[in-house]
């Protein structure tokens, strides 16, 4: 199981009341959101192994050189220039280190590379699973993951943990009428305006399921489309040739790296503590109660 941790903490931030707050006043909403989420994913599919992955760039250079619109509008505005600092709600900014400092304490596996996103080291990490992988996000961009081959899907947490979805590639294919491992040529054609992500001016979700189903893969419409052939929906070819430079960088922004260098992971449930001690004070100084103890069983399996 591979967690994409900030859109899960993001999700309990929003999810959980801010009056819950440790001893000292510091807002913990997210921290325990986090711990009950990871316990209940836990209880309930399973998993052999967990690994918790990080956003150490959170916009990569590489991804902002190809289309410098990307994430831009996230952009905190005063902190100075050339900082690159995500805008992030204040009563969230104290709780980021509280989670990696637990996480660390727990001895959960966590894994993040300079210079790439959360994304990437899941896929990475995907990509070289050996066995079964459930990616937990509520982030779609994932969805260019699925893989029935393979056993890679996504659990998306956009309704809460209640009532998850689970993508597959029938899912991909029922949602978006394209084939189930098109997603990512699809999300190239059509934009994405929370990325600053801009897609071809005048081509949204229908006309880009309609391409894609129609030639497969973005590689293959574009041969197409330098090549003067048919089959283009009444505007289509138009709109594609003036957008012809942003199709050419754009798959580098939209598609998941592969082959971020990680250093080995185990991963291993149940879980062996790192530091309980450590653990314990931590749980005393923020106030994690109920939800630092519901964690800690189930990821040693108690």
């Amino acid at each position: 199981m591979l967690l994409d941790t900030a859109s899960l903490y993001y999700r309990a931030f929003y999810g959980v009341p801010d009056t819950v707050t440790a001893p000292d006043g510091t807002p913990v909403n997210a921290v325990r959101g986090l711990l009950d989420m990871i316990a209940r994913l836990v209880r309930a599919r399973e998993p052999s192994r967990l690994v918790a992955c990080m956003d150490e760039d959170w916009r990569p250079a590489f991804r902002v050189a190809a289309v410098p619109s990307y994430k831009a509008h996230r952009v905190a505005q005063d902190k100075g220039a050339g900082r690159n600092d995500e805008q992030t709600p204040d009563k969230l900014v104290p709780q980021v280190p509280i989670i990696n400092d637990v996480l660390a304490a727990a001895g959960l596996a966590v894994a993040g590379a300079r210079g790439y996103e959360a994304d990437d080291v899941i896929a990475t990490l995907a990509t070289r699973a050996r066995r079964p992988v459930d990616v937990i996000t509520g982030d779609r961009d994932l969805f260019q993951l699925v893989d029935d081959e393979r056993q890679v899907r996504v659990v998306y947490t956009v309704r809460g943990l209640n009532n998850l979805d689970i993508i597959d590639e029938q899912a991909v294919a029922d949602r978006y009428k394209i084939p189930g491992r098109a997603y990512a040529d699809f999300a190239v054609l059509r934009g994405d305006p929370s990325d600053g992500l801009p897609g071809v001016p005048g081509v949204g979700d229908k006309t880009a399921a309609t391409l894609i189903s129609k030639f497969g893969t973005l590689a293959d419409l574009l041969e197409a489309l330098d090549a003067g052939h048919g089959g283009f929906p009444a505007g289509a070819r138009n709109k594609l040739s003036a957008a012809r430079d942003y199709l050419a960088v754009a798959p580098a922004v939209v598609r998941t790296a592969t082959d971020v260098p990680l250093p080995p992971l185990t991963g291993d449930l149940p879980l062996t503590l790192a530091d309980p001690d450590r653990l314990k004070e931590l749980g005393e100084r923020w106030g994690l109660g109920s939800s630092l103890s519901r964690f800690v069983a189930a990821v040693t399996g108690q």
